[in-house]
């Protein structure tokens, strides 16, 4: 099937929020300072802390999925609200530094879920259904790449197959047993994967955070920065959910996936016209 040209627009930018996602650049351009050269200074046991938060939030944000995100509302997504409250949380996460992560990295989770389904409602989800929360939980993981992937574990479609058997089972939990054992090899295996691929920006933001001339103020904007960020990973990832309910998925992957050859082909061409000129 040929796409309309209004879905085929829909597509590119889809694809353009979801191959081009960088949380550290948006932060850079605003405090002035490389993330990464804040990353250098953080403890040297950070890692470990931060994947033991991180996956408590994730665990956390999981249960406000199948126990809480139970109605239906139309219209727009309510995008600023949920700013709103997560630059509030970021303000005391900033003002208390590195320690206040543990504390602030679940109700921010939180916070952005809700946000999440809002956006995946506004793409004609039905948030009623397990695999729908799922979906909205599995944005977390499309946020960047995780630290083990390599060249053919970094697109969007490559992530979403990664998740796949790990989303279907933790599915099928949910729904025979509902959210009674947390603790269920399923439901496990899905929170560590997301989490070792969320755990990337969150490491990015507390670093921004930990740098002394951030403090509450920063700290507010570096979580309107992450918000941001995964209102635009989940508006791409529902879009393109609502795009193969509307054809099918082998049909909008191939479209997705001319998208990906069409931008290397244009780079490969940029390359060979900035050699010929030297």
């Amino acid at each position: 099937m040929t796409l309309s040209v209004e879905d085929q627009e829909a597509l590119e930018r889809a694809y353009s929020l979801l191959e081009h996602p960088s949380f550290a650049a948006k932060v850079t351009n605003i405090i002035g300072t490389p993330v990464e050269k804040a990353l250098s200074v953080l403890p040297d046991n950070w890692s470990d802390k931060l994947m033991t938060s991180t996956k408590g939030a994730l665990s956390r944000a999981l249960d406000v999925a199948v126990a809480t995100m139970n109605y239906q509302h139309a219209g727009e997504a309510s995008n600023t609200v949920h700013k709103v409250f997560t630059s509030i949380s970021g303000a005391l996460g900033g003002a208390f530094g590195l320690g206040g992560l543990a504390v602030e990295l679940p109700i921010s989770t939180t916070i952005m879920l809700r946000s999440i389904a809002d956006i995946a409602r506004s793409e004609g989800e039905n948030i009623l259904e397990v695999e729908t929360k799922l979906s909205c939980l599995e944005v977390f993981a499309l946020g960047g790449p995780a630290q083990t992937d390599d060249g053919s574990e970094t697109g969007y479609f490559a992530v979403r197959t990664a998740l796949g058997a790990a989303v279907s089972e933790a599915a099928k939990y949910i729904t025979e047993r509902g959210m009674a054992e947390t603790g269920a090899p399923g439901l496990v295996r899905l929170v560590t994967q997301i989490a070792s691929r969320y755990s990337i920006q969150v490491s990015e933001k507390a670093a921004a955070q930990a740098i002394p001339i951030i403090g509450a103020a920063g700290g507010a904007t570096v979580n309107l920065l992450f918000i941001n960020h995964f209102q635009d990973v989940a508006r791409g990832h529902f879009t393109v959910r609502r795009l193969e309910r509307t054809y099918d998925p082998d049909t909008i992957k191939s479209a997705y996936e001319a998208l990906g050859l069409i931008e290397r082909q244009a780079k490969e061409q940029t390359a060979s016209q900035s050699d010929t000129s030297r």
